[in-house]
């Protein structure tokens, strides 16, 4: 049967058992991660860009700017790849439509090959990856009271710079600001 009882803790209510309660997340607010253990982090999405099709100068520029932004990055950074198979779903509804609506059937016939193909690269090598750095509070000077204004302040620049750094790279940078993406995440 299922057990309703909340328990109580230094973060608020929660089920017993539930996942709340073993996530090291404390809240999450402006854009900034606060875990239990009192660490903050941020979260950035890089948009990435295909690297191979640059020629050996812009290569050259990319690693070079990006063993900069390596250099001046915060010493606990981490960069995490999610990795997912595609949703062709939607795609193949709107093709459905298409052919069911198409009168030329030599037009039909390409519309179903089309979906067909999808599918195999679909279930074969259709993946979709989404890149993130991942850095976490780490003040200049220990203090044992520390404001979440400076908190903020510390990791918005971080960001701000792995952004501009970044950018030299021809990468996009996301900054995950809104919280409900954020937990989303």
């Amino acid at each position: 049967m299922f057990n309703s009882k909340k328990k109580n803790t230094h973060s608020g209510r929660f089920y017993e058992n539930s996942t709340q309660e073993w996530l090291p997340i404390e809240t999450v607010k402006d854009g900034i991660v606060v875990l239990k253990d009192g660490r903050y982090i941020k979260i950035l999405e890089i948009v990435p860009v295909n690297f191979y099709l640059k020629s050996e100068v812009e290569q050259e520029n990319i690693i070079y700017y990006y063993a900069s932004y390596l250099k001046i990055a915060p010493d606990n950074i981490q960069i995490r790849v999610n990795t997912e198979t595609a949703d062709i779903d939607e795609y193949l509804l709107r093709h459905e439509l298409y052919a069911e609506n198409e009168m030329n059937e030599q037009t039909k016939a390409m519309i179903y090959d089309e979906m067909n193909f999808v599918r195999g690269l679909s279930d074969n090598i259709a993946v979709k990856k989404r890149f993130y750095i991942i850095f976490e509070y780490s003040p200049k000077v220990f203090a044992q009271n520390i404001s979440f204004a400076d908190v903020y302040k510390s990791l918005t620049d971080e960001a701000y710079k792995a952004e501009r750094y970044l950018s030299q790279c021809e990468l996009g940078v996301i900054s995950i600001d809104d919280d409900a993406q954020l937990v989303d995440l």
